[in-house]
């Protein structure tokens, strides 16, 4: 894709939804499903909403924030349902819900858990490259790319006062 072409994309382009019934391979020692179990999942419905809105190569940088609400059981259905927040020159949040049917009670389903990780897009060597804009659709959307912005100010000033500290400043 030249610049040219890049322009903006709505969350509606790249949207997301992936489902698994969890296993028994896939239990902690208490018998509910790995924390890492999910996240796995969380991050490989983010990557395809990345590579989608890029239209190439996207990899993970950083898994913003993980919040895990409730259990997951083994039997249960695990949604998955993930959508682009924020989008800047190369790098991306990626925003995802975690849903879960569980196995004793079809169609009732509950939200299990949440995260935002953030993409950058990267040519054949590696390299950062130009991604479309994002264009939210509705006032959700909006909020949510809002939403993004404050992480995302919050993660650089972090980082800032990290190597300030390092520094000795």
């Amino acid at each position: 894709m030249s610049e040219l072409q890049l322009g903006t994309l709505p969350a509606s382009y790249s949207r997301v939804a992936l489902a698994m019934v969890m296993e028994r391979t896939r239990a902690n020692l208490h018998g509910n499903v790995h924390g890492g179990e999910i996240m796995k999942l969380v991050d490989s419905t983010a990557g395809a909403v990345a590579q989608r809105h890029s239209g190439g190569l996207a990899v993970t940088a950083a898994m913003d924030e993980m919040a895990f609400l409730r259990p997951v059981h083994v039997g249960d259905i695990l949604r998955t349902y993930s959508q682009v927040n924020w989008a800047g020159s190369s790098s991306m949040e990626i925003g995802v819900r975690v849903e879960a049917e569980p196995w004793d009670a079809p169609n009732a389903s509950v939200h299990v858990a949440s995260a935002y990780l953030v993409f950058v897009a990267v040519d054949a060597n590696g390299h950062a490259r130009r991604i479309p804009g994002f264009q939210p659709e509705n006032p959700d959307e909006v909020r949510r790319q809002r939403e993004a912005e404050i992480r995302r100010a919050h993660r650089l000033a972090g980082k800032a006062e990290i190597l300030k500290a390092r520094d000795g400043s």
